[in-house]
C-alpha cells in the first residue's frame, strides 16, 4: 500500500471502527420493521468497489446492486443498489468492522434505511440482513440471520434471550409474511 493512503485510511478506520463497536444494540422485530423505509427479498447481480473523495476524504465504497424478487415495504423497483463503506480496489482494502460481505447470487431480505447516506445502510447494520439459504436436510429456504444462524423466532431477536426451543428456521415467506402482519397490525393501531 502507498504511504499517501495510508493516513487518511487510518482515521477512516478509526472514526467507523469505533461507532458500529460500541453503538449498534441488535434492533428488535419490531423496530426492524418500523425503521426499515425499504423491505425486500433480492438477489445480489453485481458488487462493484470504487475509491470515492479526495485527499484525506479519499475511501472505497462499495456497490451492492440486487435484482429484486418481492417488495415487503416500499418499492425498490426491479433493481436496487445499496453503498456500503469499505471494499477492495485492486490491491487495496478497506475493512470496516462488521459490515456485512456480499456476493453476487446472494439471496437476502433485507430492512434498509438511509441509503447513500450512513456507512451501511442496513437497520442495526448487520441485524437488518437476513440471508436466505437452501437448507440441504429439508430441501427448503431458511433464513439465516448476520451471525449466520438460523432465524426461528422472530419475536427473540434484539433480546439476550435464546430460543430455548428446537424449533424449525423459519422460510422468507414467513419472515415477510411477519414483516406484513407487523405493518398491518401498525395501521390497525395507530402510535399513541
Amino acid at each position: 500500500m502507498k504511504i499517501k493512503y495510508l493516513l487518511p485510511l487510518t482515521l477512516i478506520g478509526i472514526a467507523f471502527v469505533r461507532v458500529p463497536a460500541t453503538t449498534v444494540i441488535p434492533p428488535t422485530f419490531e423496530q426492524l420493521v418500523q425503521q426499515a423505509e425499504l423491505i425486500f427479498q433480492g438477489t445480489v447481480t453485481n458488487v462493484h468497489s470504487v475509491w470515492e473523495g479526495e485527499g484525506a476524504q479519499r475511501h472505497i465504497d462499495t456497490y451492492v446492486t440486487f435484482q429484486i424478487g418481492e417488495n415487503v415495504k416500499g418499492n425498490a423497483g426491479s433493481s436496487y443498489t445499496i453503498r456500503i463503506l469499505g471494499g477492495t480496489v485492486g490491491d487495496e482494502t478497506m475493512e470496516v468492522t462488521d459490515t456485512p460481505k456480499f456476493n453476487v447470487g446472494d439471496r437476502d431480505v433485507l430492512f434498509v434505511e438511509h441509503n447513500n447516506e450512513q456507512f451501511v445502510p442496513l437497520v442495526g447494520i448487520t441485524h437488518g440482513r437476513f440471508h436466505v439459504q437452501r437448507d440441504e436436510q429439508t430441501g427448503r429456504d431458511i433464513i439465516l440471520n448476520g451471525e449466520g444462524e438460523p432465524v426461528r423466532d422472530l419475536t427473540k431477536l434484539g433480546r439476550e434471550e435464546e430460543s430455548a426451543t428446537a424449533a424449525e428456521a423459519i422460510s422468507p415467506d414467513q419472515l415477510k409474511a411477519a414483516v406484513q402482519k407487523q405493518l398491518t397490525g401498525k395501521a390497525d393501531h395507530p402510535a399513541q
